[in-house]
């Protein structure tokens, strides 16, 4: 099995990565999208009171967790009809791997997307099928991912789009599960949880759910997944006995981050606030922006290699991160993360004008 994952991708851009590091002010780091805004103090309260934890935490989620996790998916997704939830490790882990725990012998990923859909299909050494996001052509397969809005691109997906989708895991008998870590960061979009969509069927239906940038808690390793009561129960089994438990400080944090909205707010208006920074500056040295009306990233080219675009902005101590990491189609794009501080945007801006 190791002999077939593909390298680190971001092993890669350690020679960019110097070139950015070599620039007389530094390097602004805009490539891998790990927060930098700080956790909300309301939520590193509720894990420092919960750090005298002596006893294993439950797999399944304290009974707070999990009503709030509900609660949420009710009022914020849409989520009707008989469903369960269960926390994760960050929903990377999960995404690594779903197909090694449902035994997936083939296995169906955005044709631009995040490589862990890919390495989580070699890991069980199942097959991996990139689609485009049209369902109605995609071929018989044990399970299919969608990721709206997406990384990299930004895009969403019409509501017709995912219906389509729904079909298709209809019509196959097969597993849909639907990535939806940024459906709190609209910025010229609508997004929507695949949830809201099923009529209340939610028979072999996920939905993926994060709070690494929703409540900048990356640090957290906190996520959790909604759908199929009968396949979480599956799914929760396994992973009782592989011991895959959230920690109940971090549990006891995410019950209070899912209760509040004011925080989310206020993240997406920082985000919005440096794309929007950002944009113009890019587009006036010849960058040309596609989708990127949700998420955390801004998806562009200059109809040039990636990798060619990548060091024209290292040679100004920007890194980025090439397209191609992404799949083929992403060739001669580049992804820009928001997850730099507001003087690290504006630096970039101002060395993009110069």
């Amino acid at each position: 099995m190791r002999g077939q994952l593909p390298d680190f991708p971001w092993d890669a851009l350690a020679p960019f990565e110097e070139i950015a590091r070599s620039h007389k002010d530094g390097i602004i780091d805009l490539s891998v999208g790990t927060p930098v805004d700080p956790t909300p103090e309301f939520i590193q309260k509720a894990f420092r009171d919960a750090s005298n934890s002596p006893s294993y935490p439950v797999t399944a989620g304290t009974p707070e967790l999990r009503q709030g996790i509900r609660k949420w998916a009710i009022d914020r997704l849409g989520a009707t009809g008989d469903f369960d939830v269960l926390p994760l490790i960050g929903s990377k882990e999960l995404v690594a791997w779903l197909p090694t725990i449902l035994e997936s012998g083939t296995v169906l990923i955005p044709e631009i997307a995040y490589p862990t859909y890919h390495v989580g299909a070699l890991i069980a050494k199942a097959q991996s099928i990139p689609v485009d996001i049209d369902a109605r052509q995609w071929p018989a397969a044990d399970l299919a991912w969608i990721n709206s809005p997406s990384n990299p691109t930004g895009r969403v997906h019409t509501v017709s789009q995912v219906q389509a989708a729904i079909t298709w895991a209809r019509s196959n008998d097969a597993i849909l599960v639907s990535d939806e870590c940024y459906v709190e960061f609209d910025h010229t979009a609508t997004s929507f949880s695949v949830l809201s969509q099923t009529g209340g069927d939610n028979r072999n239906i996920l939905a993926v759910h994060s709070l690494s940038k929703r409540s900048s808690m990356a640090g957290y390793r906190a996520a959790f997944m909604i759908g199929d009561s009968a396949l979480i129960a599956r799914i929760r089994e396994l992973r009782k006995h592989g011991g895959m438990m959230v920690p109940l400080p971090v549990q006891k944090a995410m019950t209070v981050a899912l209760a509040d909205e004011t925080h989310v707010a206020q993240q997406r208006a920082r985000y919005n606030a440096r794309r929007d920074a950002l944009r113009p500056a890019l587009e006036a040295v010849g960058f040309r922006i596609e989708f990127s009306n949700s998420g955390l990233y801004l998806w562009c080219t200059r109809d040039e290699d990636a990798w060619t675009s990548v060091e024209w902005l290292a040679q100004r101590g920007i890194l980025t991160t090439p397209g191609s990491f992404y799949g083929a189609a992403g060739a001669r794009f580049i992804r820009i993360a928001m997850t730099s501080t507001d003087a690290q945007i504006s630096d970039a801006v101002s060395r993009l004008k110069a």
